[in-house]
């Protein structure tokens, strides 16, 4: 799917109508009654409708236009004999009307509700929602000795085809409201008005909640996730429906006082921590303590999915999870974290790190075999990035893969390019869908490969996605 602009009925309504009010003075004395009442009746009638069911904020700049040219339309109809404007003055105003109402679309086009690519697999997907507690381990944010790390995560799974009329699970949350929650702290994360990104409560996903688990009795790996600094567990739920529509059970993790938001079972939001200080050492030091509890985190949910399978924890993957089958995935900070849970974890089958940086301070020798995916290195990007990155990979004992994409940028490995402006510097150059597919695409070939046997090389498949790095563990 290309970018494309989505408005609905009333607001291609309203578009309609302020543009007949704005065109409507131009016309032959002949239609231009006809033209200004129907444009008139249909403006002020998609407004108002618009105003009860709750307007996006893009569709203000033509509600300004069309008030603007509503009088001047249609005053000269009810005043027989008024006079009309002179053109001369007229046309400036027209060219304001215009631009106002042709803001409301670009608007859209630029920061729209995400539309997610229908997952291509032969399975249905599944979502719920699971909080798991440590009581082994204490909450380093607080200072409450009795607090103990909790851990909100998300399962995408293969699933039954939900029943006819079952509501599509939200985005960024299990209700409306927690995902106008998590989407107001994401945009106050960023430094931006929280109205920008208010397309993404709006958004409906290709999954439904606590539907059974699919057909059968095939028990199905499991990959966890950790999302980037201050990102969500939801942030690549693009990519995790296309996995579980090919038979993988996906885990995306909030990790609370880093994630921008945590919506815990009880109401409470735990909002981010985490902070730069723009002295280099001391953010590679806070950098490197945020990597460790991530990866603490993805090792202890790991260790959970026994009682998920042996229905210890109540859900629709009782009998389901292949708990010998488990990788470590994550983005940025969170690919980073994947890496070092992998090294300090062996039970971790294998690794995905998209576009993340190792901030393990003493990387060692690990078994798991890697896949990265890098964004174009330029010479804007870290000096330091690729060399460590490949220091890490070359301690691995099983081949890794080492893929830069072109055209991507650092967020084009998450769902940000189905909501972001469509500008290279943001979410990179592959359009809106572009980016979650060859991620999705380049991880079924690497899970494929290493998962499931008799599945063979991934080079070859890994290749047609963009510039493959191949290394090889080193002979005895």
């Amino acid at each position: 799917m290309s970018a494309h602009v989505v408005l609905s009925l009333w607001e291609v309504l309203l578009v309609l109508g302020a543009v007949g009010l704005v065109l409507a003075r131009w016309l032959p004395p002949r239609p231009r009654r006809p033209v200004t009442l129907g444009a008139a009746v249909v403006a002020v009638l998609s407004g108002v409708v618009l105003g009860v069911l709750g307007p996006r904020w893009q569709m203000l700049p033509v509600v300004a236009g069309a008030a603007l040219a509503l009088p001047f339309a249609v005053s000269p109809l009810l005043r027989r004999g008024a006079r009309r404007a002179p053109w001369w003055l007229a046309l400036p105003g027209a060219a304001l009307c215009l631009a106002l109402v042709a803001a409301g679309p670009a608007a859209v086009w630029a920061l729209p509700t995400p539309v997610f690519p229908e997952p291509s697999g032969r399975f249905a997907v599944g979502t719920a929602v699971l909080e798991l507690t440590d009581p082994e381990r204490p909450e380093t944010a607080t200072p409450a000795p009795e607090d103990r790390r909790t851990v909100v995560t998300q399962f995408w799974y293969p699933a039954r085809k939900p029943p006819a009329g079952a509501r599509p699970a939200p985005y960024l949350g299990r209700t409306e409201h927690e995902a106008r929650v998590v989407s107001d702290a994401l945009a106050d994360y960023s430094g931006l008005p929280g109205f920008l990104l208010d397309g993404l409560p709006r958004a409906r996903t290709h999954a439904a909640y606590d539907v059974p688990a699919a057909d059968g009795a095939e028990r199905f790996p499991v990959v966890l996730f950790s999302p980037g600094l201050g990102g969500v567990r939801a942030q690549n739920t693009a990519w995790a429906a296309e996995l579980a529509s090919h038979g993988y059970v996906v885990v995306g993790l909030d990790h609370p006082y880093d994630s921008a938001a945590v919506v815990l079972a009880d109401g409470r939001t735990i909002r981010t921590k985490v902070s730069a200080t723009g002295d280099d050492a001391e953010d590679e030091r806070r950098a490197a303590g945020w990597t460790a509890v991530r990866a603490a985190d993805l090792s202890f949910v790991r260790a959970q999915l026994g009682r998920v399978h042996s229905g210890a924890v109540a859900g629709p993957l009782t009998g389901r999870l292949d708990t010998a089958r488990v990788v470590a995935a994550g983005h940025s900070l969170g690919g980073g974290a994947a890496l070092q849970a992998a090294r300090q974890d062996p039970e971790f089958a294998a690794v995905i790190d998209l576009d993340g940086y190792p901030h393990d301070p003493s990387p060692q020798p690990y078994r798991q075999p890697v896949l990265a995916l890098t964004q174009a290195i330029g010479p804007e990007t870290d000096p330091d990035y690729l060399p460590q990155l490949t220091r890490v990979l070359a301690l691995s004992g099983a081949t890794s893969y080492r893929l830069t994409v072109p055209g991507t940028g650092h967020l084009t490995f998450t769902d940000a390019p189905l909501y972001l402006p469509p500008l290279p510097s943001l979410a990179g150059s592959l359009g809106r869908t572009g980016g979650p597919r060859v991620t999705a695409a380049a991880s079924l070939a690497f899970l494929d490969a290493v998962l499931r046997p008799g599945a063979g090389d991934p080079a070859a498949a890994l290749s047609a996605y963009g510039t493959l790095a191949v290394h090889r563990p080193a002979g005895p």
